[in-house]
């Protein structure tokens, strides 16, 4: 009778520690693919700012160039206003 209470004993605890850990490991899943979202927000964000940075630097040197082409990139011997923008 004592053997059948210890192993129902155990297997209480058994289940407890299953379940325990089963809900341990989903919230950790959760937290790592709210992570991972984050992660691909903020790689999404930084690539849409550096393509508006090389799309304002092309523009800016086909500004310069055009002046160059134009000789209007000098004004009175010094650099022209635009160009310490």
């Amino acid at each position: 009778n004592y053997t059948v209470m210890k192993k129902i004993g155990f297997l209480v605890v058994a289940g407890f520690l299953m379940i325990s850990l089963n809900s341990c490991r989903e919230t950790t899943q959760d937290k790592t693919e709210e992570a991972a979202e984050a992660i691909g927000k903020d790689i999404e964000e930084g690539a849409k700012e550096a393509g508006e940075k090389i799309k304002k630097g092309a523009e800016k040197l086909g500004e310069e160039v055009e002046e160059e082409i134009n000789e209007t990139d000098d004004v009175n011997g010094e650099e022209a206003t635009d160009d310490m923008q």
